[in-house]
């Protein structure tokens, strides 16, 4: 019996239509494996919705304060408003809450106006004027960056509101009574979900956001020491070996900072929980991010380099032990801040890191000062080797900013040390950009 199960099994997976859905199962099962929460925040989805479908399928509710069919505004409400996170579920629910209120007050205030005309022929005139009015101003709004990145959903739901209720009071009369019904159930659909999104399994940006700069730190660290062990095997040419010899974590940074600004948008939304207070400096995290990207790009700029360049063979052997120290250290030292915003915990050798690549950008600096690299070659054979000497500084330069930022945050938070105290590596100790070693090479040939 089990192998005539198998041989069914395997005739059906032979099938077009069976691998599709054999493939599909394999897919979801993936994303529900990476991320748990997902699956969590689906049941709370269902759950919510299921809860407050109650208002329209019983009776004694469906007749409550005259709900009626409005009682779908409610169900609507929690489809909209639920959110994965609990920072994007208050922010639509608080815009969709204040919108309502406010332009189902405006647009009463308009039937009311309309009706004080006495005139038949002009209360059309008068709601069509104030629809008009409303409708332009707010939609301009929108446009505005400092409201768009916050209360667009508001300002959209506001519109929306405003106009249904002033067009439909001109047939009905009970316009006050239907604005107050409406606002009530939109009003129970959006606490249903704020109340399912906080109680069970939250899921908080701010926490995500942290994370998610820490991880790409990390997966910085991780390329640098990928390209340190590159440094070290001078017989490396073609781009296939340097993919096989290198990690590229920091590819996923570059497209990071969408995913930040959203979560940043979010996490301003939420209250305090755990180590994240309300007021959280969360500015400090999109100016870590972009330093961070900025690494990643000239990491990316160092590899079409060393995938291009045609160094000769003096040339590669100098630059090679000073910029195999260069990003031994800083992946360290990044891998090693990444792990302190994870615990919250400053590492007193993270400064004993980043010193040493300075060490070795110093020399680096003077190897290239020296001429060093001139010798029996012309200048643009000795160009690819100035390039990478520059990208090198540029990213021991750039580590130091991190750190720096991150230990800003620190300060911030209140970081616990192992430390006596953490040492700032700030301007002063900037390491020179390495265009400065480029132009003085050009200098020297001339």
């Amino acid at each position: 019996m089990a192998v005539k199960n198998q041989e069914i099994v395997g005739i059906l997976k032979k099938l077009p239509a069976s691998n599709k859905v054999c493939s599909f199962g394999s897919y979801v099962k993936q994303i529900a494996e990476d991320d748990p929460r997902k699956l969590v925040h689906s049941v709370k989805v269902g759950l919510a919705i299921a809860i407050v479908s109650l208002f329209y399928y019983f009776e004694p509710l469906f007749d409550y304060e005259g709900f009626g069919v409005s009682s779908m505004w409610a169900v609507l409400t929690v489809v909209v408003v639920f959110e994965f996170s609990v920072g994007a579920t208050l922010g639509k629910g608080v815009n969709r809450g204040i919108a309502t209120f406010l332009a189902g007050s405006l647009g009463v205030a308009a039937h009311k106006l309309a009706t004080f005309s006495g005139s038949d022929k002009l209360q059309p005139i008068i709601l069509g004027l104030s629809v008009f009015s409303v409708a332009s101003i707010a939609t301009f709004m929108r446009f505005m960056p400092k409201l768009k990145v916050r209360y667009d959903y508001g300002i959209l739901i506001f519109i929306l509101t405003f106009s249904m209720i002033s067009v439909s009071g001109y047939r009905d009369h009970m316009v006050l009574d239907k604005a107050i019904t409406r606002a009530t159930t939109i009003l129970i659909g959006g606490a249903a979900a704020i109340l399912f999104n906080v109680v069970i399994c939250p899921v908080w940006a701010g926490e995500d956001l942290h994370n998610l700069i820490a991880t790409n730190i990390e997966d910085l660290g991780i390329s640098l020491e990928g390209y340190g062990k590159y440094f070290k095997k001078l017989d490396v040419k073609s781009e296939e070996e340097l993919e096989r010899t290198s990690l590229e974590e920091y590819k996923c940074v570059i497209n990071s900072k969408a995913s930040e600004e959203n979560l940043v948008n979010f996490a301003k939304w939420e209250p305090h929980h755990g180590k994240f207070r309300y007021r959280h400096p969360w500015g400090q995290y999109l100016k870590i991010g972009d330093l961070v990207r900025e690494c990643a790009i000239y990491i990316n700029a160092l590899k079409s380099e060393l995938t291009s360049c045609n160094m000769t063979p003096e040339g590669r052997k100098r630059i090679q032990e000073p910029c195999t120290k260069m990003s031994i250290e800083c992946g360290s030292a990044l891998k090693e801040i990444a792990m302190s915003m994870k615990t919250m915990t400053l590492y007193p050798t993270t400064d004993s890191h980043i010193l040493k690549a300075k060490a070795a950008a110093e020399k680096l600096r003077s190897i290239i000062k020296s001429g060093g690299l001139i010798e029996e070659a012309e200048l643009q054979k000795l160009l690819p080797s100035t390039k990478i000497a520059s990208f090198m500084l540029d990213l021991v330069s750039n580590s130091v900013e991190i750190v720096d930022s991150v230990n800003q945050l620190a300060g911030l938070l209140k970081f616990k040390s192992l430390s006596s105290k953490p040492k700032r590596l700030g301007s002063k100790s900037r390491i020179p950009s390495g265009n400065i070693g480029a132009a003085h090479l050009v200098v020297n040939v001339e």
